[in-house]
Protein backbone atom coordinates (compact mmCIF):
# COMPACT_ATOMS: atom_id res chain seq x y z
CA UNK A 1 0.00 0.00 0.00
CA UNK A 2 2.77 2.65 0.75
CA UNK A 3 4.13 2.31 -2.66
CA UNK A 4 1.00 3.63 -3.86
CA UNK A 5 0.66 6.50 -1.52
CA UNK A 6 4.13 7.56 -2.03
CA UNK A 7 3.13 7.62 -5.94
CA UNK A 8 -0.06 9.39 -5.15
CA UNK A 9 1.72 12.05 -2.75
CA UNK A 10 4.34 12.65 -5.61
CA UNK A 11 1.69 13.12 -8.32
CA UNK A 12 -0.51 14.96 -6.09
CA UNK A 13 2.72 17.67 -5.23
CA UNK A 14 4.39 17.60 -8.62
CA UNK A 15 1.27 17.62 -10.93
CA UNK A 16 0.47 15.48 -14.11
CA UNK A 17 3.37 13.35 -15.33
CA UNK A 18 4.16 10.83 -17.43
CA UNK A 19 5.16 7.40 -15.53
CA UNK A 20 8.90 8.27 -16.84
CA UNK A 21 9.25 11.80 -15.38
CA UNK A 22 7.61 10.56 -11.95
CA UNK A 23 9.52 7.74 -11.76
CA UNK A 24 12.69 10.32 -12.12
CA UNK A 25 11.11 12.48 -9.44
CA UNK A 26 10.24 9.72 -7.19
CA UNK A 27 14.17 8.63 -7.27
CA UNK A 28 15.10 12.23 -5.77
CA UNK A 29 12.49 12.83 -3.55
CA UNK A 30 10.17 9.55 -1.78
CA UNK A 31 12.73 6.94 -2.97
CA UNK A 32 14.96 8.74 0.00
CA UNK A 33 12.31 6.76 2.41
CA UNK A 34 10.68 4.68 0.33
CA UNK A 35 12.34 2.97 -2.04
CA UNK A 36 11.24 1.55 -5.66
CA UNK A 37 12.30 0.47 -8.74
CA UNK A 38 11.14 1.96 -12.16
CA UNK A 39 9.34 -2.43 -13.07
CA UNK A 40 7.25 -1.72 -9.38
CA UNK A 41 6.13 1.74 -10.16
CA UNK A 42 4.45 1.07 -14.02
CA UNK A 43 2.44 -1.58 -12.83
CA UNK A 44 1.06 0.19 -9.83
CA UNK A 45 0.01 2.77 -11.71
CA UNK A 46 -1.96 1.12 -13.53
CA UNK A 47 -3.69 -0.34 -10.91
CA UNK A 48 -4.57 3.21 -9.61
CA UNK A 49 -5.52 4.22 -12.95
CA UNK A 50 -7.65 0.99 -13.02
CA UNK A 51 -9.25 2.00 -9.25
CA UNK A 52 -9.65 5.57 -10.21
CA UNK A 53 -7.15 6.93 -8.43
CA UNK A 54 -5.60 8.56 -11.25
CA UNK A 55 -6.50 9.40 -14.52
CA UNK A 56 -4.37 8.38 -17.73
CA UNK A 57 -4.23 9.96 -20.88
CA UNK A 58 -2.40 9.54 -24.24
CA UNK A 59 0.01 12.81 -24.37
CA UNK A 60 -0.14 12.09 -28.13
CA UNK A 61 3.17 12.42 -30.36
CA UNK A 62 2.74 8.59 -30.92
CA UNK A 63 5.12 7.32 -28.56
CA UNK A 64 2.98 5.86 -26.01
CA UNK A 65 3.67 8.17 -23.71
CA UNK A 66 0.83 8.61 -20.71
CA UNK A 67 0.49 11.47 -18.39
CA UNK A 68 -0.95 10.55 -14.71
CA UNK A 69 -3.17 13.07 -12.65
CA UNK A 70 -4.32 12.42 -9.40
CA UNK A 71 -7.65 12.11 -8.81
CA UNK A 72 -10.38 13.46 -5.86
CA UNK A 73 -10.74 9.93 -5.12
CA UNK A 74 -6.45 9.50 -4.67
CA UNK A 75 -6.28 12.75 -2.42
CA UNK A 76 -9.03 11.00 -0.37
CA UNK A 77 -6.60 7.95 -0.18
CA UNK A 78 -3.59 10.16 0.60
CA UNK A 79 -5.58 12.15 3.37
CA UNK A 80 -7.38 8.67 5.11
CA UNK A 81 -3.52 6.97 5.28
CA UNK A 82 -1.91 10.10 6.27
CA UNK A 83 -4.39 10.35 9.37
CA UNK A 84 -5.10 6.74 10.12
CA UNK A 85 -3.94 5.01 12.73
CA UNK A 86 -0.30 4.06 12.42
CA UNK A 87 -0.46 -0.11 12.90
CA UNK A 88 2.76 -2.20 13.96
CA UNK A 89 5.24 -2.74 11.28
CA UNK A 90 8.08 -5.17 11.81
CA UNK A 91 11.22 -4.00 10.95
CA UNK A 92 14.15 -4.78 9.10
CA UNK A 93 17.54 -3.03 9.87
CA UNK A 94 20.38 -4.84 8.62
CA UNK A 95 22.77 -1.95 10.94
CA UNK A 96 20.83 -3.64 13.84
CA UNK A 97 21.33 -7.10 12.52
CA UNK A 98 24.85 -6.52 12.30
CA UNK A 99 25.01 -4.59 15.50
CA UNK A 100 23.40 -7.74 17.40
CA UNK A 101 26.07 -10.61 15.16
CA UNK A 102 29.60 -8.16 15.50
CA UNK A 103 30.58 -9.69 18.69
CA UNK A 104 31.00 -13.36 17.16
CA UNK A 105 34.15 -12.05 15.10
CA UNK A 106 37.21 -10.95 16.74
CA UNK A 107 36.85 -7.62 18.26
CA UNK A 108 40.12 -5.72 15.68
CA UNK A 109 37.64 -7.19 12.36
CA UNK A 110 34.47 -6.17 14.27
CA UNK A 111 35.82 -2.76 14.76
CA UNK A 112 36.39 -2.51 11.39
CA UNK A 113 33.10 -3.57 10.32
CA UNK A 114 32.12 -0.86 12.24
CA UNK A 115 34.27 1.79 10.78
CA UNK A 116 32.88 0.46 7.34
CA UNK A 117 29.66 1.10 9.00
CA UNK A 118 30.60 4.46 10.07
CA UNK A 119 31.87 5.60 6.74
CA UNK A 120 28.53 4.50 4.88
CA UNK A 121 26.44 6.48 7.27
CA UNK A 122 28.48 9.60 6.70
CA UNK A 123 28.39 9.43 3.21
CA UNK A 124 24.48 8.75 3.01
CA UNK A 125 24.91 11.98 5.56
CA UNK A 126 26.85 13.86 2.58
CA UNK A 127 24.41 12.94 0.07
CA UNK A 128 21.53 13.43 2.67
CA UNK A 129 23.08 17.59 2.78
CA UNK A 130 23.62 17.87 -0.88
CA UNK A 131 19.55 16.61 -1.49
CA UNK A 132 18.59 19.24 1.06
CA UNK A 133 20.88 21.72 -0.34
CA UNK A 134 19.15 20.93 -3.95
CA UNK A 135 15.66 21.32 -2.49
CA UNK A 136 16.44 24.12 -0.90
CA UNK A 137 17.48 25.81 -3.99
CA UNK A 138 14.61 24.88 -6.41
CA UNK A 139 11.93 26.20 -3.44
CA UNK A 140 10.35 29.04 -2.69
CA UNK A 141 11.39 31.24 0.14
CA UNK A 142 8.59 30.94 2.95
CA UNK A 143 7.04 27.48 1.92
CA UNK A 144 8.12 23.82 3.33
CA UNK A 145 9.19 21.67 0.33
CA UNK A 146 7.77 18.77 -0.32
CA UNK A 147 9.64 15.54 1.86
CA UNK A 148 11.31 18.55 4.21
CA UNK A 149 10.02 16.43 7.30
CA UNK A 150 11.18 13.33 6.06
CA UNK A 151 14.25 15.01 4.79
CA UNK A 152 14.71 15.86 8.32
CA UNK A 153 13.99 12.64 9.88
CA UNK A 154 16.82 11.03 6.98
CA UNK A 155 19.12 13.81 8.47
CA UNK A 156 19.10 13.29 12.04
CA UNK A 157 18.49 9.39 12.01
CA UNK A 158 21.96 8.95 9.52
CA UNK A 159 23.87 11.47 12.05
CA UNK A 160 22.60 9.25 14.92
CA UNK A 161 23.55 5.98 13.44
CA UNK A 162 27.08 7.42 12.20
CA UNK A 163 27.49 8.45 15.76
CA UNK A 164 26.28 4.92 17.11
CA UNK A 165 28.71 3.02 14.73
CA UNK A 166 31.67 5.55 15.64
CA UNK A 167 31.29 4.77 19.31
CA UNK A 168 30.93 1.11 18.68
CA UNK A 169 34.23 0.92 16.73
CA UNK A 170 35.78 2.53 19.82
CA UNK A 171 33.91 -0.07 22.09
CA UNK A 172 35.66 -2.89 19.98
CA UNK A 173 38.90 -1.27 19.28
CA UNK A 174 39.50 -0.55 23.32
CA UNK A 175 38.54 -4.27 23.64
CA UNK A 176 40.66 -5.55 20.59
CA UNK A 177 43.26 -3.73 22.63
CA UNK A 178 43.23 -5.28 26.15
CA UNK A 179 43.10 -8.43 24.42
CA UNK A 180 45.69 -7.66 22.71
CA UNK A 181 47.67 -7.01 26.09
CA UNK A 182 46.40 -10.19 27.58
CA UNK A 183 49.05 -12.91 27.68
Amino acid sequence: MSLRIALLGTLAHQGPASGYELAKHFDTSVNLVWQARHSQIYPELAKMAQSGAVTVEDAGGGRGRKVYTVTDAGRDEIARWVTAEDPYRSVRNESGLRAFLVTLIPPDEAAAVMRAQEARHGAALDALLKVKDDVAARTAPGSPPFGAYALDLGLRTTRMLQEWAADTAEQLEKRAAASEQTP
